[in-house]
């Protein structure tokens, strides 16, 4: 089992998270979010009057996106709608969940499966991985799990677009066109050090460590500077996550997870049950959204946020109504 940064951070942030929980409530994440007027697929979707509905999410960058995404909806289906993005920390995000200070926020279905739910090992398909954590939180904590998108925010190994096309790379069974005195990598402490991490990844796809790969070809970075390190040539292969802006900014490449080496990180709308029964139409307002959802789109939306420096807000609400989901 692994634990990617996004849940480490939260294992640093969890006693602030808790105390925030139990000490002075939930904190809005603040700012304008804006609403329209449903429109195309959406558009006959019956009204949510009257409900009065929590948002969170934890407090990285595609995370407070996908939240405002939720929000935007929900508002302009008529809902009354409380912001409360930005939580620090899967722990105590989930935590605020099951204890019903919000009802909705977006999921990764590896982050339930193994971190909230206990199981070690995750499950290959992404289909049977996303039904096997709807079906037992649904039956442990009240929690619905709305149908997944196809955006799968996991590890991946990057390589500079130049690099990609110059020996032809395209999945990560391909590392091995790259020659022996080029295959570079860097990573991050804890992928570098975990028993299903870098070492097995590497005799997963046939370049056991210390043969195939010198052991002084492998350089530890901070998870922000492998982006960089990556783009600059400093290493071949870059150790990152799928969905982060900076790939596209950098124009780097992920390679194929041909051999389905990384758990699935798919994300879906997660419903406490007592909403999802009282408004059944949620389920029909979020599955154009959630539909759309793919790694390309969140790339993009991403780096939006992290590059150009743009309101996660003003994002999700300009890609809504590109896609015809809503109107101002």
């Amino acid at each position: 089992m692994r634990t990617p940064a996004r849940l480490r951070r939260s294992g640093v942030v969890l006693t602030a998270g808790a105390m925030l929980l139990t000490g002075c409530g939930l904190g809005s994440a603040g700012g304008f979010v804006p609403s329209g007027k449903l429109s195309g697929a959406v558009s006959d979707v019956k009204p949510l009057n009257g409900a009065e509905i929590a948002i969170g999410s934890k407090n990285f960058t595609e995370q407070i996106l996908l939240g405002k995404i939720a929000i935007i909806m929900l508002k302009s289906a008529g809902a009354t709608v409380t912001d409360l993005t930005n939580i620090p920390g899967s722990s105590s995000a989930r935590q605020a969940q099951v204890q019903g200070d919000i009802q909705i926020m977006w999921e990764y279905t590896g982050t339930g499966w193994i971190n909230y739910l206990g199981h070690t090992d995750p499950i290959p398909d992404e289909r049977k991985q996303y039904v096997a954590v709807r079906d037992e939180d649904a039956k442990k904590n009240a929690l619905r799990w709305l149908p997944s998108a196809p955006l799968n925010n996991t590890y991946g190994m990057a390589v500079k677009s130049s690099v990609a096309k110059k020996y032809g790379l395209n999945t990560m069974s391909d590392m091995k066109k790259v020659p022996q005195a080029e295959r570079t990598f860097c990573v991050e402490s804890e992928f570098a050090s975990r028993n299903d991490g870098f070492e097995p990844m590497l005799k997963k796809y046939g370049l056991p460590l210390g043969s195939t790969i010198k052991k002084n070809q492998v350089k530890t970075l901070d998870t922000g500077a492998i982006y960089a390190a990556t783009g600059n040539g400093l290493c071949t292969f870059g150790e990152v996550f799928t969905t982060d802006g900076r790939i596209k900014a950098l124009n780097l490449k992920v390679l194929e997870d041909d051999k389905s080496y990384f758990p699935k990180y798919n994300a879906s709308l997660v419903v406490a049950n007592k909403t999802l029964e009282a408004y059944p139409q949620i389920k029909e307002l979020f599955a154009p959204v959630a539909a759309k959802l793919t790694n390309n789109v969140l790339l993009e939306l991403n780096r939006q946020i992290d590059v150009d420096g743009r309101e996660p807000g003003d994002v999700a609400f300009d890609w809504l109504t590109k896609q015809g989901l809503i109107t101002e």
